[in-house]
C-alpha cells in the first residue's frame, strides 16, 4: 500500500507567560493510502494541533511533512479538515442546497452518501441539529473532492445512535470514494471499531502506534493500557503508573 503522507520530526511550541511550552515534540509516522489512522490521547496531549498541522493552517517550527498526491490540485488543497464545532462553519442564513454549490444527479448521489435527507436542502443553516449541520459540513468538504480528510473529533458530543451512523458514514466513504482519514478522537471504543492504525499521544510526543488490533489486544506503554482500561470503565488509580 503506497503512502500518502508522511511526516517527519514535526515540532511546535507556544509561548505562555515568557515561557516556552512544547505542544508538538518530534513526531514522526506515515499514513497509507485509502487508510484511516487514529489519533488519540488525552485533552491537551497536542491531537488537535497536530490535526491543524497536517491540514496547513498552523505551520511547524522544525520538521516537514511530505505529501503523495495522485492529482495536481492548483484551486482548492487536497487536504481537507472536519472541525468539531461544525455549527461555526454553517451560514445560518443560507439555504443548504446553495452551500453545496452542485446540482443534479451530483447532488443527489452526495446527499444519499453522506446521508442528507432531500428536505434538509431547502432549509437554512439555523434550522438544522448538531448532527445535521455535521453532515452538511462533511458534504460541502466532499465537492472538493479531497484526497486526504482530518476529522476532529467527530464523534464528541453525539449520543450513540449518531456515533454508530457517523462511523458507518466514513466507513463508506473509505470504501465508496477511496478517500484517506485521519481521525482525532478520545473515544478509543469508536477508533477500534474504525482505523487501520492508532497514534497515542502523551504530552506532545507519540509512545505508542501500532495496527489497531495489535495496539488493543498487546499494548505496550503504560499510559496506552491506562486509557482502554479507562474506556472499559474498570479503571484504578494505581493501574496507571507513567
Amino acid at each position: 500500500m503506497s503512502i500518502i503522507l508522511k511526516a517527519e520530526n514535526l515540532h511546535y511550541p507556544v509561548h505562555q507567560d515568557g515561557k516556552e511550552k512544547i505542544i508538538l515534540n518530534n513526531i514522526s509516522f506515515e499514513v497509507k493510502r485509502n487508510s484511516i489512522l487514529g489519533i488519540s490521547g488525552e485533552s491537551g496531549s497536542g491531537k488537535t494541533t497536530l490535526g491543524r498541522i497536517l491540514s496547513g493552517i498552523l505551520k511547524p517550527t522544525a520538521g516537514k511533512i511530505n505529501y503523495y498526491f495522485k492529482e495536481n490540485h492548483k484551486r482548492v488543497s487536497p487536504v481537507q479538515m472536519l472541525f468539531q464545532n461544525t455549527g461555526e462553519i454553517i451560514n445560518p442564513l443560507r439555504k443548504i442546497r446553495s452551500m453545496l454549490r452542485i446540482k443534479g444527479e451530483a447532488l443527489e448521489r452526495l446527499i444519499e452518501i453522506v446521508g442528507i435527507e432531500k428536505e434538509l436542502l431547502d432549509k437554512y443553516g439555523y434550522e438544522l441539529s448538531g448532527g445535521e449541520q455535521q453532515r452538511v459540513a462533511l458534504a460541502r468538504i466532499l465537492t472538493v473532492k479531497p484526497e486526504l480528510l482530518i476529522l476532529d473529533e467527530p464523534f464528541s458530543a453525539q449520543d450513540y445512535e449518531s456515533q454508530k451512523n457517523l462511523l458507518n458514514l466514513f466507513l463508506s466513504l473509505k470504501k465508496d470514494l477511496n478517500i484517506t482519514m485521519i481521525c482525532i478522537a478520545h473515544n478509543l471504543k469508536l477508533l477500534r471499531k474504525l482505523a487501520d492504525e492508532v497514534i497515542i499521544l502523551y504530552n506532545g510526543e507519540i509512545i505508542e502506534m501500532n495496527k489497531t488490533e495489535e495496539l488493543f489486544d498487546d499494548p505496550q506503554q503504560a499510559y496506552t493500557k491506562f486509557l482502554i482500561k479507562a474506556e472499559k470503565y474498570d479503571l484504578k488509580f494505581e493501574d496507571f503508573k507513567q
